[in-house]
């Protein structure tokens, strides 16, 4: 076997061992946003993909497939789900206001693990604040890392 021959398939190697992305073990609950989100993940995906096809980017292409696969598993496994009008519990897609007991507010909306961004006030459904609320209404309290939470306020949104 040629050095040529043997550089070459490292390099596709490489490429190949571009990963692929995890997905998570958990139901892939998503709001209308979230849903919308990856629709619109995949059509962008898409038109790079094409444009990397046409420049004939191994790299570009790899990666681009990979997220491809990722995006179009979440599509498949997306369970919408809308919170039902007027709830006064705490549900998937709900925003909550809570008020610590340092009297500091923070409001969080329950959302998809795709979607959340907390930086943005939005939470995963997995995650340990939204585990601790679910089923809760205004006035209880949800404990999260020994700290206490009242709900103050719960909306659809």
């Amino acid at each position: 076997m040629s050095r040529a021959f043997t550089r070459e398939e490292d390099s596709e190697n490489a490429i190949a061992g571009v990963g692929e992305r995890p997905i998570s073990q958990h139901r892939n609950l998503v709001t209308e946003r979230g849903l919308a989100m990856i629709e619109e993940n995949l059509a962008d995906l898409r038109d790079v993909l094409a444009k990397a096809e046409r420049k004939a980017d191994r790299e570009r292409i790899a990666v681009v497939s990979r997220d491809l696969r990722y995006w179009t598993a979440r599509r498949e496994s997306a369970e919408l789900s809308v919170p039902e009008p007027g709830s006064d519990l705490v549900r998937f897609g709900m925003g909550a206001t809570l008020e610590g007991d340092d009297g500091r507010k923070v409001h969080w909306k329950i959302v998809g693990e795709d979607e959340a961004d907390p930086a943005k006030g939005t939470i995963s459904h997995v995650s340990p604040m939204a585990v601790a609320l679910f089923g809760k209404k205004v006035g209880d309290v949800a404990v999260v890392n020994d700290k206490e939470w009242e709900i103050v306020k719960l909306s659809d949104s």
